[in-house]
């Protein structure tokens, strides 16, 4: 979509609707890491717009910078995003039908933007990631994402991100309040298929509840 502050890839729907999926893809990666995601996910009325970040990595992008310079980027990022979605959801989508989806730096992001951003979304996806500061991020969030639904896997041999980390830093969220379901896979930093498929029937439980 043109006139966007980051540059994208746009799959539109297979039936008119004013749902959307926003992707984020994880370092060094881009938008077109995704594009198969929509055919796994087999979801005729959502749109998916797919997001390069806005730092070159290598061939691709990355959101922030690697430990222990990633806030700089990360509010930068969230900057962006903020904007990226005011606009999405200006006119032509509709919040509360749609979904965050990130994957590693763009799990990250899930949580660091989707949490405090003001519109309230259908669900929210993080894969394979981790929480730059959970604690402040229980104090700085919109109160009413706990509303909503959220979702957090995690594969246990994982090597770069792992697992550990990811678990402990949910469970300071969960012990607090803030709802959110957490499911591990026998995986690396990926995605599998059986993830997906949990996934798309996740994501059709939550919009069936919309109609």
């Amino acid at each position: 979509m043109k006139n966007l502050e980051l540059e994208n890839i746009f799959i539109p729907s297979k039936v008119p609707s004013k749902k959307i999926m926003i992707i984020l893809h994880g370092r060094g990666d881009s938008s077109e890491g995704f594009t198969n995601l929509p055919d796994f996910l087999n979801i005729d009325e959502m749109n998916y717009i797919l997001l390069d970040a806005p730092f070159e990595y290598f061939t691709g992008y990355s959101w922030y910078q690697l430990p222990p310079e990633q806030l700089p980027g990360i509010e930068y990022s969230s900057t962006l995003l903020t904007k990226v979605l005011d606009e999405l959801f200006q006119e032509e989508f509709n919040a509360h039908e749609s979904f965050l989806f990130g994957f590693s730096q763009g799990s990250l992001l899930t949580f660091e933007f989707g949490a405090r951003y003001h519109n309230v979304l259908a669900g929210y996806i993080a894969v394979s990631g981790y929480i730059y500061d959970a604690k402040k991020l229980l104090k700085d969030m919109n109160q009413d994402v706990n509303k909503s639904n959220w979702l957090c896997t995690h594969g246990t041999f994982d090597n770069v991100l792992p697992y550990n980390t990811s678990q402990r830093q949910v469970k300071i969220l969960q012990d607090s309040g803030f709802d959110i379901e957490f499911k591990s896979y026998d995986k690396d930093h990926s995605i599998d298929a059986e993830e997906l498929k949990m996934i798309s029937e996740w994501m059709k439980n939550i919009l069936n509840t919309l109609n």
